[in-house]
């Protein structure tokens, strides 16, 4: 493409911008709303994934010792849990220092639970981590068979439903944001066949002196790019606002687990300033086509 034409499509372009304000205001709305809503899901999405990969890693098996191991026993089981394949981690919980957890858990400073007790009831055990945590009933299942472990809990039954329903929120969302995306083309391509239908006249009379479909389409594309990310930029600039509150004022809400990785935000920040611009582009391309049917 010559330096002239790309001058004169950009001229053309920012030209029919200028003299179709009320439209092109439209747009720009439609736009920045589609983006907006998308955005928002998007947070969402990757928010429930955090929350389920939060849930998931606090996933851990507990093998409850017999009593009466000596320290070699003990240390021998040990080293058969850290020989088990997909386990990451095994660190021991003495007796005393279970129940001084039961106790800042349940006991409290009013109740103490040793003076209760009179003797610890609490067996020694090992906290067990996995690399993969849905690989936690495989592992417990292998626990189970080591010499010197008499209980293996992981809660059983729960974490199985935990698994299946982090695998549909994540199938739900991804699916919810390909709809958002076909609801924001056909939006956006409505809008833009408005601004579109303004100038058929004028795509008529191009198209009988002689101009082809791609000198004709350049402007609009260019149109649809400007108005795609300048959309896309105000979407970001609220949803990156509202977003950056709800961080700063999680505490005093809820407790989350929300994603505030600078990265992670950027990165969705840029990509939706993209699809803004891609947004435009197409419903350029889908509303165009039926005018140069000529």
């Amino acid at each position: 493409m010559r330096p002239g034409s790309i001058i004169y499509f950009l001229r053309e372009a920012f030209k029919s911008l200028s003299r179709n304000r009320l439209l092109s205001i439209a747009t720009i709305s439609t736009v920045a709303i589609s983006i907006l809503i998308l955005g928002f899901a998007v947070l969402l999405t990757i928010n429930a994934g955090a929350l389920m990969n939060y849930l998931e890693s606090d996933v851990e098996i507990v093998a409850f010792l017999e009593k009466d191991l000596t320290k070699s026993q003990i240390s021998d089981i040990k080293q058969d849990l850290t020989a088990i394949t997909g386990v990451k981690s095994v660190n021991f919980v003495s007796r005393e220092k279970a129940l001084d957890k039961l106790q800042e858990s349940y006991g409290g400073k009013e109740y103490n639970l040793k003076e209760t007790l009179g003797k610890n009831p609490l067996p020694n055990s090992y906290e067990i981590k996995a690399n993969n945590p849905h690989n936690v009933p495989q592992i417990a299942a292998q626990v189970k068979k080591i010499d010197g472990i008499y209980k293996v809990n992981y809660g059983q039954g729960v974490v199985e439903r935990l698994f299946k329903v982090t695998h549909w929120v994540r199938i739900v969302s991804m699916v919810f944001i390909v709809l958002l995306v076909f609801a924001a083309v056909f939006l956006i391509a409505t809008t833009i066949r408005l601004a579109i239908f303004a100038r058929r006249k004028e795509i008529y009379l191009m198209k009988l002196i002689g101009s082809t479909d791609w000198f004709i389409r350049w402007p609009f594309f260019i149109e649809g790019v400007f108005l795609g990310a300048v959309g896309g930029l105000i979407a970001i600039l609220i949803l990156a606002a509202g977003y950056g509150s709800l961080i700063n004022h999680m505490d005093a809400l809820f407790f989350l687990p929300l994603v505030t990785d600078p990265g992670i935000l950027s990165n969705v920040y840029i990509s939706l300033m993209i699809c803004g611009a891609v947004l435009g582009v197409l419903g350029t391309w889908i509303s165009l086509n039926r005018f140069l049917d000529v």
